[in-house]
């Protein structure tokens, strides 16, 4: 098992952080669904949509429930999120993003043209422009993502998942994180660097 803790200090999902990542992704939007229904007065509820009352989303932006953004969070014009997203407190997610079945750290940034599908993202840590988490293997024929810990090669036994990320990384622009990829804390990837663990 993968110790979400040993990743994000600070997992912003009560109660799951004994779970492996690609579990967590899969019912993202039934655990997102559950908590907003336990938001308190400072969260503005709506359709399955819950945004922290001083958080900033601009016009143009897509949020198909379910959605929970956090405190003082910013979301940019046309970023398009589905399929469940968790965005905690602090968090720039920038225009033209699109996040899928993921949850972002606190104090994360995510900022320009980036696509996270069905990963958990550290706090602190910073996506710059155009960099990806690839979340489907359209390259083989057999889907199953696996995935590399402690030099071990975990079946996660899902076709979707794409990436965790440990607090304070830096992913650098145009990057592409393959399905599976886990990243220590502290981690730098590359501008134009392909991360491939399972090569």
């Amino acid at each position: 098992m993968i110790l979400i803790q040993d990743f994000i200090q600070e997992f912003s999902i009560k109660g799951y952080a004994n779970k492996n990542p690609w579990e967590i992704v899969k019912g993202l939007s039934q655990i997102i669904t559950e908590i907003i229904s336990d938001l308190g007065d400072d969260f503005s509820v709506h359709e399955g949509i819950a945004i922290h009352k001083s958080a900033m989303v601009e016009q143009g932006a897509v949020l198909k429930p379910p959605v929970i953004i956090g405190a003082k969070s910013f979301i940019g014009a046309h970023a398009y999120f589905r399929g469940g997203v968790f965005i905690s407190d602090d968090v720039v997610i920038g225009p033209g993003c699109e996040i899928k079945s993921s949850v972002i750290g606190a104090h994360s940034r995510v900022a320009h043209l980036n696509f996270i599908g069905d990963s958990l993202i550290g706090s602190y840590v910073n996506f710059e422009a155009g960099a990806i988490t690839a979340n489907y293997h359209n390259d083989k024929i057999d889907k199953r993502i696996f995935a590399v810990h402690l030099s071990t090669v975990i079946d996660t036994g899902v076709d979707k998942f794409g990436s965790l990320v440990g607090d304070h990384s830096k992913i650098g622009a145009n990057a592409v994180l393959s399905p599976g990829t886990i990243l220590p804390k502290n981690s730098v990837v590359g501008r134009l660097q392909l991360v491939d663990q399972m090569k």
